[in-house]
């Protein structure tokens, strides 16, 4: 009597886990099915690295999607919203069709949104003012000057520093860290061609057939500054 009850026992709990997987694997297949209804174009993913995924609609991040290293885990695949665990899978499609289909159920979490800094034009400015005078540029209407050489301009558009030097072919704007980083980005405008006419001066009191190719190209390229672009120590 007892062999029967644990085999019967036995046979109820395979059901039940048959039972779970089965109903594991539909709501996987409808998940999924529903996330390629949802239009591919409205979702952008934004690899940050192989293990680090964000989520945005439009210009609005939604959920991120990471990678478990945890030796002891299955379902490896992380959804997160707001830093917080919302889903789990054995696989990152998995985890893009969760938040494709309940983003369009409105059943997602609402992730909140990162607030830039809020700096105004005469702030940007007055720091700009500040690194320049510690270089000894001037800072104009339409840039940054040293002796009346224009080396560019600096700003701050949406919490992110960007230079521009009037040198440069595209008149593009570099990303950088700070007000320093953007004037000093200039300072070396005018610094670096002050050191390659002092290496090459030296290139040409060296004998050569002591010079090597490298040093025979450079000193190709070489054109002599006028004075008045010649820093002195």
């Amino acid at each position: 009597m007892t062999h029967t009850t644990h085999t019967q026992q036995a046979i109820f709990a395979s059901f039940v886990v048959d039972e779970q997987t089965l109903a594991q694997a539909e709501l996987e297949q409808h998940i999924t099915q529903q996330g390629e209804v949802v239009a591919t174009e409205e979702f952008t993913v934004i690899e940050i690295s192989c293990y680090d995924y964000e989520i945005y609609v439009g210009d609005k991040l939604i959920a991120s999607i990471t990678y478990d290293h945890d030796e002891f885990i299955t379902q490896r695949w992380v959804v997160s919203v707001n830093s917080t665990e919302v889903h789990r899978a054995n696989s990152w499609a998995k985890c893009h069709s969760h938040v494709t289909w309940h983003h369009k159920q409105g059943t997602l979490p609402v992730q909140k949104q990162k607030v830039p800094a809020n700096t105004t034009g005469n702030e940007v400015m007055a720091q700009i003012a500040v690194e320049c005078e510690k270089f000894g540029f001037e800072l104009l209407d339409d840039g940054i000057y040293n002796n009346d050489k224009k080396l560019g301009s600096a700003g701050c558009t949406d919490g992110r520093w960007w230079v521009n030097r009037a040198s440069s072919e595209h008149q593009q704007q570099v990303p950088c860290d700070s007000a320093f980083d953007a004037v000093w980005s200039l300072s070396m405008v005018e610094v670096l061609p002050s050191l390659e006419t002092r290496f090459c001066e030296e290139l040409l009191n060296k004998p050569f057939d002591q010079l090597t190719t490298e040093e025979w190209k450079r000193l190709m390229e070489y054109r002599p500054l006028p004075e008045s672009m010649v820093l002195t120590a």
